[in-house]
């Protein structure tokens, strides 16, 4: 079996595509009596795939596992071993795992705002609406699955944005009628379902999306740049779950200080992740303004957060700070 190698040093940053693209580095596995193990757990997962999607079934990792446990010496003895097999078969075929039956196990992030999703009830097959602007202080929560569903809307763009408690302020006051808008929390890094939905959503409805997370590296290298282009170690499925077509609202580290918003010192963990971006990741070196903003932001050797606007009045987010933005394209990052 020749399985493409998912990892940073065998990927590139394809700027026609708009994200992280595999190289031609492979890896073998071959039926030899050192290898028989892996072999035949290969196989075995293959099969349990076959019988998911024959059977239109599903089962998270966490459940392939446990199956495995009936496959005598050919068992799993800890998970990270199954999910590895689960994520070179995904290499392998060039679909997402979601497709070979098998389904992740975190929540997907919430939506709130100017859309209707339309999904099918599971034992008729009825079309079901969701209109995710009549939740009223909730919001609707994106599933594991999210290949079948369709939208309907009339909004402007998508906001996704990184933390709960902001999503939830913009939702309590109304925001996303404000603005005609969809408003994504992302809970931290998006999870595949949250970054489907989203690249789904945007595809499907033209539909611009701007990136609101916090003004450091976490935030940046990790949230915002999953979001936008993926990650090295799943390059192989990039093509459907980044999100090319996705700007940085901010924080920025401009935003730091025109808006004088109170700040935390960088840690050396982000000192050397933003070193690190600068000199290895391949979307962080396509943009020199990326560049510039990480090397200011280690100069200053500080970070804010998103709730650090709260400075001003705790609804200056959306009667200043996010209005301003959409005025001024110049302020966004790629």
């Amino acid at each position: 079996m020749s399985i493409p190698i998912r990892s940073l040093n065998n990927v590139e940053f394809d700027p026609k595509e708009g994200y992280l693209v595999l190289l031609d580095g492979v890896k073998t596995r071959t039926l030899t009596a050192g290898t028989v193990k892996t072999f035949a757990q290969t196989l075995r997962v293959m099969a349990l795939s076959k019988e998911l999607v024959k059977g239109d079934d599903i089962a998270t990792k966490r459940e392939a596992y446990y199956v495995s446990k009936n496959w005598g010496d050919a068992r799993f003895h800890e998970q990270p071993e199954s999910d590895n097999v689960i994520d070179d078969l995904e290499a392998m075929f060039g679909v997402n795992r979601e497709i070979l039956g098998f389904i992740p196990e975190e929540k997907g992030g919430a939506v709130s705002g100017n859309l209707v999703v339309i999904d099918a009830d599971p034992e008729t097959g009825k079309e079901i609406k969701i209109d995710c602007s009549k939740m009223g202080s909730g919001a609707y929560s994106i599933p594991n699955s999210v290949e079948n569903l369709q939208f309907e809307t009339k909004a402007k763009f998508i906001l996704a944005i990184e933390t709960a408690g902001m999503h939830q302020r913009l939702v309590k006051h109304g925001y996303w009628k404000k603005a005609n808008c969809i408003l994504i929390s992302m809970g931290g890094v998006p999870t595949r379902a949250c970054r489907r939905f989203i690249r789904r959503l945007s595809d499907s409805a033209k539909l611009p999306v701007y990136g609101f997370v916090d003004g450091d590296m976490y935030g940046w290298a990790n949230i915002y740049r999953t979001l936008k282009v993926g990650s090295g170690n799943a390059a192989h499925i990039n093509k459907f779950f980044c999100v090319p077509n996705a700007r940085l609202f901010g924080i920025t580290t401009d935003d730091i200080i025109k808006y004088d918003l109170p700040t935390h010192p960088l840690s050396e963990i982000d000192i050397k992740r933003g070193e690190d971006a600068l000199k290895n990741d391949p979307f962080i070196k396509q943009y020199p303004s990326w560049q510039k903003n990480i090397r200011e932001l280690i100069k200053m050797k500080k970070r804010a957060e998103q709730q650090a606007l709260a400075k001003h009045g705790l609804n200056y987010v959306m009667e200043k700070y996010l209005p301003d933005k959409l005025k001024d394209e110049s302020t966004w990052l790629p």
